[in-house]
């Protein structure tokens, strides 16, 4: 997706209109224009000064907002949340507001990716999903009986 399309999606995920785009940023609302229609090409430090106007990662705006919603949002689509937009980078802020072990995980789960070997990350997908499944099952196991059926755990 060009530049120009994903930043208008974000501009437009944030609510803001051009003018505001233009007053939080400081770039010109015509030059913002002419961004989104594809007329002008943006230089590196016009694509900064509007990702900081919009508070995310300059590299967020090459990616849609609805990539950061699945990231983030549950994985089976049964709550998706959005980010904290107001946060410069929500997902580095999330990863380091989080434990000690989420952050070892986050680590390990970065050195797989960029390591890029096909079969490690098949065999990791297929655990972590494993493991996600097992997180989600009820811990009682009478709890997912039909209603009206009750069996006693046999403690």
């Amino acid at each position: 997706m060009p530049i120009n399309e994903t930043m208008q999606a974000w501009r437009k995920a944030r609510q803001y209109s051009v003018s505001k785009l233009a007053t939080e940023s400081g770039v010109d609302s015509s030059t913002i224009e002419a961004v989104e229609t594809g007329a002008l090409d943006p230089s590196v430090s016009m694509v900064e000064a509007l990702a900081k106007g919009l508070a995310v990662s300059p590299a967020w705006l090459y990616s849609t907002p609805k990539a950061i919603e699945l990231l983030l949002g549950d994985p089976d689509g049964e709550e998706s949340v959005y980010p904290n937009l107001d946060s410069p980078d929500p997902v580095t802020e999330r990863i380091l507001r989080g434990n000690q072990m989420e952050r070892d995980m986050y680590v390990l789960l970065t050195s797989l990716l960029r390591h890029g070997e096909p079969k490690l990350l098949r065999a990791a997908e297929v655990n972590l999903k494993s493991l996600l499944k097992q997180a989600r099952t009820a811990t009682v196991p009478w709890q997912t009986r039909p209603s009206g059926h009750f069996e006693p755990p046999n403690d």
